[in-house]
């Protein structure tokens, strides 16, 4: 499936002359080499420049691109022998969180992850990666499971938010992601969150209460929705990028704001440039920081975890520009 962003055209154009010229040269048998490489050059500096000027409202649609890869094309990618677990032992298995065990090379690790589909009826089945209660419950019997053999767990978080229908609420969809929120910062065990895409509120919080929370390059994490801040500030969701470019939603303003620990660079154009190479650059990410973990006492981890969390709203100057200073009315 062919699908680009708006500002993602020019690029594109002269991307698919690059592939027409070297399938005429082919036929005709002539040398376009010193034309090809012109032309690929163009491209690499037209990306680097698009890419580094990106508004908030780009990065929210390059997080929500329909062929970025979700999580469940990273399990398939950099997981070994992946088993998964289903089922919450009391209500019922949510698709939209997937949740089991395999190897990141030679290191056990416990996965779970939020998928949103990619077909319609995939979409459907998984509910557009907005888990229900018991998608939270599942996630935590099988971390508590992992912490009961000391295996690392990951958390892959693409969700814009938990469901919110009135079912999921009848279920307990509110206890179920304050459970895990709390749970999960006693689990002895390394925890490494990632947004591979959209993290969204506590639906996203929800699995993400961990050691080390990363961002791929072009994810966003938020407290709501640009779609969901524009209905409630000026209640026409038409705005939402004014609401995106004004939640400040990338990885540079978390990293300032201590909200997350690290960025995993991504391929030239994004992830869904090439799936194969952003699972690489995030299986090595992902090793670097297990192996930190396992080095660290136990206690200190978890207190170092929760240290991390309790500071989080705790705004210096320090790292700020004047115009953030300006921005967030920090004095």
């Amino acid at each position: 499936m062919e699908y680009t962003l708006e500002f993602e055209r020019p690029v594109n154009e002269l991307e698919n002359q690059i592939k027409e010229l070297k399938e005429a040269s082919v036929k005709q048998n002539i040398d376009i080499t010193k034309e090809v490489k012109a032309l690929q050059k163009k491209v690499d500096e037209m990306i680097h420049e698009i890419y580094t000027n990106l508004s908030s409202w780009d990065r929210v649609q390059l997080s929500r691109h329909p062929m970025r890869p979700h999580t469940i094309d990273y399990i398939n990618t950099i997981v070994e022998e992946f088993h998964e677990v289903h089922g919450d032992r009391a209500f019922g298995d949510d698709k939209s969180v997937i949740a089991g065990f395999g190897y990141l090379e030679n290191e056990r690790v416990c996965v779970v992850g939020i998928e949103k589909g990619r077909k319609t009826k995939e979409k459907i089945e998984r509910n557009f990666g907005m888990p229900n209660p018991e998608g939270y419950r599942k996630a935590l019997r099988v971390m508590k499971l992992a912490a009961n053999f000391n295996i690392p767990v990951v958390t892959f978080i693409d969700t814009p938010g938990a469901y919110p229908g009135l079912e999921a609420e009848e279920r307990g969809q509110s206890h179920a992601i304050a459970d895990n929120i709390a749970e999960m910062f006693d689990l002895p065990t390394p925890i490494i969150s990632v947004v591979i895409g959209e993290g969204g509120s506590g639906g996203a919080l929800g699995i993400a209460v961990a050691d080390k929370v990363l961002m791929m390059e072009y994810s966003i994490y938020t407290v709501i929705s640009p779609e969901s801040c524009a209905s409630i500030l000026w209640a026409d969701p038409k705005m939402a990028e004014v609401a995106a470019n004004s939640l400040k939603l990338g990885p540079e303003q978390s990293l300032k704001l201590k909200v997350i620990d690290g960025v995993i660079e991504e391929p030239a154009g994004g992830a869904h440039k090439d799936a194969e190479e952003a699972g690489e650059l995030l299986k090595s990410g992902l090793l670097k920081h297990l192996k930190d973990l396992k080095s660290m006492d136990s206690d200190k981890m978890l207190q170092a975890r929760f240290e991390k969390f309790r500071a989080m709203g705790n705004i210096t100057i320090e790292g700020f520009s004047k115009k953030d200073k300006e921005n967030f009315k920090i004095y």
